[in-house]
């Protein structure tokens, strides 16, 4: 069985991918993206960290966040982020008997990608990154098409041009999905 080794670094900025179990044909997080946005507005509220991008896709998301000083605990925020929007939901996906006696959903997958952000570049090209997603993803054919994204707020702020990323080849990726 692998050894998955995890980076606790109090403060630290993270890059996060986070992804359904069943991700054929599956749309269930845009389809309920108010009830992902509330369980994170939830979870924000007692276990704050603030969020410098984010994009949710049909079947998987990324984002950026950056903890607290003095707090490394990620964990526990994404538990409890995929534990309140999987309660939110009415059962009606096919669940096996070792989850049915687990009393879990089947939503989500076990495992998730995280990276600890090294620096100022490496925090650059990882919004980048969740930015372009969408279309990298052939969902839209323009960046700001997608409504499921901070690039908006991004946008708002002056950190992007609204015509950023004319294709996917504009932009440098850090590592491929």
């Amino acid at each position: 069985m692998s050894d998955y080794r995890r980076i606790w670094c109090p403060g630290g900025t993270y890059f996060f991918t986070h992804t359904l179990l069943r991700r054929h044909d599956n749309d269930l997080l845009i389809r309920h993206v108010e009830l992902l946005r509330e369980a994170v507005r939830i979870v924000r509220r007692s276990h704050p960290f603030a969020i410098h991008a984010w994009v949710v896709l049909p079947e998987h998301l990324h984002c950026v966040i950056e903890l607290p000083p003095g707090d490394c605990d990620y964990a526990t925020r994404w538990r409890l982020i995929k534990l309140i929007f999987s309660r939110s939901l009415p059962v009606a996906e096919p669940r096996s008997w070792l989850q049915q006696l687990r009393r879990e959903r089947g939503i989500w997958q076990r495992r998730y990608w995280e990276h600890q952000i090294r620096d100022a570049e490496d925090l650059r090209r990882h919004l980048d990154y969740v930015h372009i997603n969408p279309l990298k993803h052939g969902l839209v054919e323009r960046v700001g098409d997608w409504p499921y994204s901070t690039f908006h707020r991004q946008v708002a702020q002056g950190r992007y041009p609204v015509d950023w990323a004319g294709g996917v080849d504009d932009v440098e990726m850090p590592f491929d999905e």
